[in-house]
């Protein structure tokens, strides 16, 4: 019903992530069953401290075999819920960033109240430039500038229809940079009814993401689904 729902609003694709081994083994089930959807598979940081010493290898195995992978997601640094177990964190990011890149994928970036501390692991372990985007983006301009710098996208959710969001944050990164998501379940549109958030409302983002950059003529959201069908590599399932 909810992938249904997402067909019917338009969505014409769709990326699932995994957060451990089990979940990407849950991903990419989905995407088998479902030609319109992808899968990332990755280890999350707030599983990084239970990941079990293979788990790397799986997850390696699963990118390199099989086709619907797209990227390695979602890994990253997450502070808020995790006050303990940072060095987990910092070495399995470490881990998915070389599989990624020993396996020429994109990486899909989660950081939650770690900005200045991934900006130091990116500088501490000499990573200047790097193929990814930086999921549900929550940082501030000079945020977006560094991660822009690398070479990364930055992708928004419905959180940019929130009143707290700093609209310039959005209005700075350059179209062909910027993506948009959901983050489902969670983070639903502000004037939703529904606290369970769906892919279909990522129409309500592109909506607002319009609004915001006063793109008129050019529907950001076009825009948005070029740049997501270019960096996973997606194809064209249909005619626009």
């Amino acid at each position: 019903a909810v992938l249904q729902r997402a067909f019917d609003a338009g969505v014409a694709q769709l990326v699932t992530l995994g957060t451990d081994v089990a979940s990407c083994h849950q991903a990419l089930a989905l995407a088998d069953a479902h030609p319109q959807v992808f899968a990332c598979v990755g280890i999350h940081p707030s599983e990084a401290h239970l990941a079990k010493p293979g788990d790397a290898d799986i997850i390696r195995e699963l990118a390199k075999s099989h086709p619907k992978v797209v990227a390695i997601g979602e890994i990253g640094l997450d502070f808020y819920w995790e006050t303990e177990h940072h060095a987990a964190q910092y070495g399995v990011f470490r881990q998915m960033i070389d599989i990624a890149q020993a396996l020429d994928f994109p990486v899909v970036i989660h950081n939650r109240s770690a900005q200045r501390e991934m900006q130091w692991f990116f500088q501490e372990e000499k990573i200047e430039r790097l193929h990814g985007v930086m999921h549900c983006f929550a940082g501030d301009t000079i945020d977006a500038e560094f991660y822009l710098e690398m070479g990364l996208h930055i992708s928004f959710t419905a959180s940019i229809t929130y009143q707290s969001f700093d609209e310039n944050v959005a209005k700075i990164v350059p179209l062909d940079r910027t993506m948009i998501e959901t983050d489902s379940p969670y983070i639903a549109p502000a004037k939703s009814k529904k606290k369970r958030n769906e892919p279909s409302n990522v129409l309500a983002v592109a909506q607002k993401l319009a609004e915001i950059r006063g793109n008129r003529q050019c529907p950001p959201a076009r825009i948005t689904t070029e740049n997501a069908r270019r960096f996973f590599r997606l194809p064209n399932l249909i005619d626009e």
